[in-house]
């Protein structure tokens, strides 16, 4: 193929990465927008290997059956509460990706016409540079986000004086170790860049707490993108650059949207460390009490409420309770019931967690509304339902300046007029914080597995 027409279909897979971020802008859409990634992706595979110059097929096409492979073996399987987790490991395959590639660049330059050993063109020692450093720091920090969301690592900042002035020092040292690689070009200087931007990335990560990893998620998720498009230049492939470009400034929007629906700073995320400190103080209730009731109590009241606002959170997931919540939703709207779906931007470990479960449970889209829609309706509701969400209705946002969260958008679950709360126990939420919505007067515990509630509370509804 020639590279004009490698050009085209470039800029053919360019439009249909761009028609499938639109497409995933909304759930409704989401599936036409996966569709337009996929014909994306297989134009721009099927365009490079049609590229002159591009030899060896063979173990071209094993690499792709392998990973192929690989990948449909873990989609099988997958559950959807580990999709968090499967995002970060992702990431850090692309950002390993992007250091492999600048180091074969550096080391054969010829092969990729941006000089000879020794010999490299400036522009592209800073490109390949960046691309490590981006892909270095994107594959630590997403193992360790990783780490955090399966458990296998503290949820809890790990934090230690001078943290942020050794970052800043390790931080300036890489800018000085690129200015030094693009002038000498010394091999020791390139690996250094690599292994400090490895060493960043754990420093980058480990400190930011639980509560804080969908921007974190989606914060790398920008990362991966910036370090394909820096490999981009280097390698000349205009479609790497324009696809990392559209992850890169993507997932930095998401990360926008994330810290705004949580009142915080991008810089307030990385050096915050918030999420998990309060957790010891948490746990002393003192002598409060709660109202716990059981599902007959729930079913009883929901099927005597006219309005009822679901609010969905982690433990559902945990629970894999969305179909059985559905169900509890049909039921009540079989009694007349108006029911709506109230979805806070970080509910769950990953943007649109919360959204991804109800669409599998073939909950209507248009009852799902976000807290911007939704907040202002839940005084003039009859029951807050929340499964398995605490932080995110916390009140100590809004009430207790001394609050870790304080200032932080909830959803305003405690103005109704009764709050349902489905929950194993009292502990608190990732943020580690107590939560005071559980000792109000017009709040009810449901202790128990989310899903076995939801199941109980139907046979309840159906023997009214």
């Amino acid at each position: 193929m020639s590279q004009d027409w490698t050009a085209f279909v470039y800029l053919i897979a360019s439009v249909c990465f761009i028609l499938a971020l639109r497409g995933l802008s909304h759930p409704r859409s989401s599936r036409q927008g996966n569709m337009f990634g996929m014909v994306g992706m297989a134009l721009a595979i099927l365009a490079t290997l049609a590229t002159p110059g591009v030899e060896n097929f063979a173990t071209i096409i094993a690499a792709i059956l392998i990973g192929g492979a690989v990948g449909t073996g873990i989609a099988l399987k997958i559950q959807m509460t580990a999709l968090p987790q499967l995002v970060a490991a992702f990431h850090s395959l692309v950002g390993l990706a992007a250091v492999f590639v600048a180091a074969a660049a550096f080391h054969a330059p010829q092969y990729y016409g941006i000089g000879m050993p020794g010999d490299i063109k400036a522009s592209s020692l800073i490109e390949m540079s960046l691309g490590a450093g981006i892909g270095a720091i994107t594959f630590t920090g997403s193992v360790v986000a990783f780490g955090k969301l399966q458990g296998l690592v503290t949820g809890k900042p790990l934090v230690f004086p001078g943290q942020h002035m050794l970052n800043l020092g390790i931080g300036i040292l890489i800018v000085l170790l690129i200015v030094w690689f693009t002038i000498g070009q010394p091999a020791w200087a390139f690996w250094l860049i690599v292994a400090l931007s490895l060493l960043i990335g754990l420093l980058l990560i480990l400190p930011i707490g639980g509560a804080d990893m969908p921007v974190v998620v989606s914060m790398l998720n920008s990362y991966s993108g910036w370090a394909a498009a820096g490999i981009g230049f280097t390698l000349g492939n205009n479609l790497l650059i324009v696809t990392g470009a559209l992850v890169g400034s993507s997932g930095a929007i998401l990360s926008y949207i994330m810290c705004k629906g949580m009142n915080r700073s991008f810089v307030n995320v990385i050096l915050g460390g918030f999420g998990g400190e309060a957790a010891a103080a948490a746990a002393e209730t003192g002598d409060k009490s709660v109202n716990s009731g059981s599902s007959e109590d729930a079913g009883f009241i929901l099927g005597n409420a006219g309005s009822v606002i679901i609010v969905p959170g982690y433990g559902m997931a945990v629970g894999q309770a969305q179909h059985a919540l559905r169900e509890m939703a049909d039921q009540l709207k079989s009694m007349g019931v108006k029911v709506r779906y109230g979805i806070h931007p970080v509910a769950g470990r990953m943007p649109g967690h919360m959204n991804v479960l109800l669409a599998e449970a073939n909950v209507p889209y248009e009852d799902v509304l976000e807290m911007e829609e939704i907040n202002r309706d839940f005084q003039t509701t009859d029951v807050a339902f929340v499964i398995g969400a605490n932080d995110i209705t916390n009140p100590s946002a809004e009430d207790d300046p001394s609050s870790p969260i304080y200032g932080m958008p909830v959803l305003k679950v405690d103005d109704a007029k009764t709050v349902l709360f489905v929950k194993r126990s009292l502990s608190p939420g990732y943020a580690g914080i107590d939560n005071p919505l559980f000792y109000r007067d017009n709040t009810m515990m449901l202790f128990g597995d989310a899903k076995a509630m939801c199941e109980s509370i139907v046979k309840a509804l159906e023997e009214q």
